[in-house]
Order: C-alpha cells, then structure tokens, then sequence
C-alpha cells in the first residue's frame, strides 16, 4: 500500500496541507489523477449520488467536468479530529449555455492509516451568477496561485 501523505493523525497543519492538496488535485479537472487520493473501495455521497470504488468515482468525475466547464475550486478547512477533515468549498463554472454558477458546499472526509479518503459525503448548492460576478480567476485546470485569496478573505 502506498502512503498519501500527510498521514493522520492530523494536526493543523498537516490538515491545511491535506484540504489544499485535494483542491489542487481537483483543480486539475482529471478523473483518474483525482481517484488516486481515495481507497479502492471508497464510500462517497454526492449531492443525492452515492458512489461506490474508484472505477465510480472516475466516472463522475469525468461526467460532472464534462457538464462543469471552466471549473475552479477553492477549499477551506473547517474542523478536524485524528483521521478526519471537514472542509467548506466554493467552486466556479459554467455550463454548456455559458451560464455560470457559483457551487457552495461542506464536506465530510475520513481517512485511513496511509493517508487515502475512504469516505467523503459532500452537500452541494448551487447559485447562477452574472459572469462579471466570478471570483475565481487563474489559468483553468491549474492550482490557485498562491496569491490568490481564499474562501475567508473573498467573504464566502
């Protein structure tokens, strides 16, 4: 089994670490990059979907970036405990019409002991906004900057 650090049990840090590499992975709009950071048989709730395994997991990823065009995603943590995260989130897109939302959402990670998610549960709302509305601006599919501001500091 290879380890995915930062291993638990958590600290602050290596928490912050933890929700930054998963939005960074997330940001790369890659199914199976993404996967990578969850167990083989990772449980998941998504808004109202509930996904089982990887080969589940790379298949909504490439379903939702396919409908979620221009995806950009910033992460904040929220609470942690020894193998556990919660984090809040707000992404950008646009769909298909060029209508862009802004998704606000929490989720709820626990990990195992190399350092991989085996359960997330994630609720998820989303807000039409006017594209002169956006936030969320750096090259697409690639890491916030680190000089852009985060969920706190935008007031989200």
């Amino acid at each position: 089994m290879t380890n995915r650090p930062p291993l638990p049990p958590f600290t602050r840090d290596t928490a912050e670490q933890k929700v930054r590499s998963a939005e960074d992975g997330w940001n790369t709009c890659n199914p199976e990059r993404v996967s990578l950071a969850y167990t083989q048989d990772s449980v998941w709730r998504n808004r109202n979907e509930f996904l089982h395994g990887r080969p589940a997991i790379v298949a909504f990823l490439a379903r939702k970036w396919n409908r979620e065009l221009d995806y950009r995603l910033i992460k904040e943590l929220w609470a942690f405990t020894d193998n556990r995260i919660a984090v809040r989130f707000a992404y950008e897109y646009r769909d298909d019409s060029n209508t862009w939302f802004r998704a606000y959402g929490n989720e709820n990670w626990e990990f195992d002991p190399h350092g991989l998610m085996r359960v997330r549960h994630a609720s998820i709302n989303d807000l039409p906004i006017t594209p002169d509305a956006r936030l969320f601006h750096w090259d697409r599919a690639m890491p916030r900057p680190a000089g852009h501001p985060g969920l706190s500091e935008l007031g989200l």
